[in-house]
């Protein structure tokens, strides 16, 4: 019965999410209601109040899945990467930037970024600072593996350097969230423009 009371509680929270997410692209972040986000998830406010305080924590909680299922992936490509530096982490960000407008749209990343960064001693600010730090943490594994196979060069600092491609990374998605008309190709584009000298850098020369 645990098990059963369990399956339906994380069906319940699915339908929640889906229905906010659906409603936050159609209707503005601003505009949804908690009462129609109920409505559409079929569930009773009170329940709906039972997973979440406010929009901003249904938002997070849009934020974290979005996160865990793109750390999922990534985990795959650190596993066996492709075998050059550039390569590697075009597989990777291309992962990460692939998923980002699967649940959210470029209006509810901008209202998170903005909630993380107006309370940010808040439980959202710290969150999402959290899932940042996973993700950064997933590129610096990446570039480690490499450093493993020969691939990157034995007296680069693998946390330094993962960490600055993703500073990099994460601040032209931020560019991208704030650019109605940029599309995904293009910020790919870009950034894999951005890190080839960079992965240069440290790459193990040929022999």
């Amino acid at each position: 019965m645990a098990g059963l009371r369990a399956k339906q509680k994380a069906d319940r929270n699915r339908r929640i999410l889906e229905a906010a997410t659906r409603l936050f692209r159609e209707a503005g972040y601003d505009s949804a209601r908690i009462e129609d986000i109920a409505e559409l998830a079929e569930v009773s406010v009170g329940t709906l109040y039972n997973y979440y305080q406010n929009k901003g924590d249904i938002l997070l909680a849009a934020v974290t899945m979005e996160v865990e299922e793109v750390l999922e992936a990534g985990r795959r490509i650190v596993a066996n990467p492709p075998s050059t530096v550039l390569l590697a982490l075009q597989a990777l960000i291309e992962q990460y930037y692939d998923h980002s407008l699967v649940y959210l749209s470029k209006e509810m990343w901008r209202v998170a970024m903005a909630l993380s960064i107006q309370q940010p001693d808040g439980p959202f600010s710290r969150r999402y600072t959290e899932l940042d730090r996973r993700l950064s943490d997933q590129v610096a594994s990446l570039v480690r593996t490499l450093q493993l196979r020969g691939s990157v060069r034995g007296d680069i600092d693998a946390t330094a350097a993962g960490e600055m491609f993703f500073n990099n990374l994460n601040l032209m998605f931020i560019e991208f969230a704030k650019d109605e008309a940029m599309t995904l190709e293009a910020l790919k584009a870009r950034v894999e423009r951005q890190n080839r000298p960079l992965s240069g850098l440290i790459a193990q020369p040929v022999m």
